[in-house]
């Protein structure tokens, strides 16, 4: 089994299960701004991509994104603590790679201020060297340039370090930063139908401790 010195950590759908959050939101704003339907299926096909994107490919480039974009973060607020938890094994799993000396980053295409309050709420931010987040890079996944930016700051290297994640987006952006890549069982997208490969699978959160399976 290969060590690593650091990991870096999609969020939304790896560390915390807001799908149900996320799906709400988009239908809300969907339904509100553009009389529209927007099936689970549809709106999870872009899970962990940046969210003003996600909005302008699924309805439209002549909608007002940036009212749009209000409504859903507002929308998502008074919902959030109701719509977020951590998927099994998750804390026990940070709290013991942080004290065998890991460095540990979050590299997600949510906003700053909602990442924030999900951290808090959820009690895990005590693990994290470092967040990267949409507002701090000017490409995002599935380019490089976040993941990179966080092993800048983390002062690793990419040969000792895993990306974990949830979607093809992570596992592009991790193999693009020259890292090797996990992906999370638990996803809502199968493995067998990614377009890349990840290095091992995780079918839970203990298996970083316990060994990975390419």
């Amino acid at each position: 089994m290969k060590v690593y010195s650091t990991y870096l950590f999609d969020a939304d759908g790896t560390l915390f299960d807001t799908a149900d959050l996320v799906v709400r939101c988009f239908q809300y704003v969907a339904r509100k701004h553009c009389s529209q339907e927007l099936s689970r299926e549809d709106i999870l096909s872009g899970y962990g991509l940046p969210l003003k994107g996600q909005l302008l490919e699924r309805l439209g480039q002549d909608v007002n994104v940036d009212l749009m974009l209000d409504d859903f973060i507002s929308y998502q607020l008074k919902i959030l603590d109701e719509n977020v938890s951590l998927f099994p094994g998750v804390s026990e799993t940070l709290e013991t790679l942080k004290s065998q000396g890991k460095k540990l980053a979050i590299v997600t295409s949510r906003k700053r201020y909602t990442t924030g309050r999900m951290l808090e709420l959820t009690g895990i931010q005590q693990f994290f060297d470092t967040v990267v987040n949409p507002e701090d890079t000017l490409l995002h996944k599935p380019e490089a340039e976040p993941a990179l930016l966080a092993l800048k700051r983390l002062d690793a290297n990419s040969g000792d370090s895993l990306f974990i994640g949830d979607s093809q987006f992570d596992i592009f952006c991790g193999q693009r930063a020259g890292m090797d890549t996990a992906f999370v069982n638990w996803s809502h997208m199968d493995v067998n139908d990614l377009p890349v490969q990840p290095t091992w699978q995780l079918d839970n959160m203990q298996d970083l401790l316990n060994g990975l399976l390419p």
